[in-house]
């Protein structure tokens, strides 16, 4: 990818998290990345292609730091999760801005399916960590349960409905229950 293309995904994300998909105008996010309006079409064609390129960028920032290093599964599986809730301004902003390409899919329909691609890719890599941890599991019905305990327990976290101490307690506690 371009060095002026990812600065441009960049200022998507931000302006993502900051205003919400409804407050993405192609004027600001040109402003914000310090390019010009035809610039951001002649890269993304409309609105819908920004958002869909938005969403690709926030699951490729997401992996470079949820990647489990060494140990044993349940471990990593751990580290994967809570890598989740850290409190840096990039997690922080990476986590907020998928919260709200989420909750935008509900009104527009073009991002759903990418959505519910790059769901389905997270809640694999959770099942393959879960089918090492305790092959008698439902390796997918736990995953989907994780994942989606990680998404409402950050959810919750940003907007002050509970510690970042207390979110992480409580998703250790739910993989140390498996």
């Amino acid at each position: 990818m371009s060095e002026r293309r990812t600065q441009m995904l960049e200022a998507a994300v931000r302006v993502i998290a900051q205003d919400g998909v409804r407050g993405l105008r192609v004027e600001k996010l040109a402003a914000e990345a310090g390019v010009s309006t035809a610039l951001i079409y002649y890269h993304f064609k409309d609105r819908a292609g920004i958002l869909r390129a938005a969403l690709e960028h926030v699951n490729h920032r997401a992996r470079l730091y949820t990647e489990p290093e060494e140990g044993d599964p349940r471990t990593q599986l751990e580290q994967m999760l809570l890598s989740e809730l850290q409190d840096s301004p990039q997690v922080r902003e990476t986590s907020v801005a998928w919260g709200e390409l989420r909750a935008s899919a509900v009104f527009h329909e073009e991002l759903r399916e990418p959505l519910c691609e790059a769901t389905r890719a997270w809640c694999d890599d959770v099942a393959a960590l879960v089918r090492e941890v305790d092959p008698a599991l439902d390796a997918g019905a736990v995953a989907e349960r994780l994942t989606a305990l990680v998404e409402g327990l950050s959810e919750r976290w940003h907007s002050g409905s509970v510690s970042l101490e207390r979110a992480r307690e409580l998703l250790t506690g739910a993989v140390g229950d498996l």
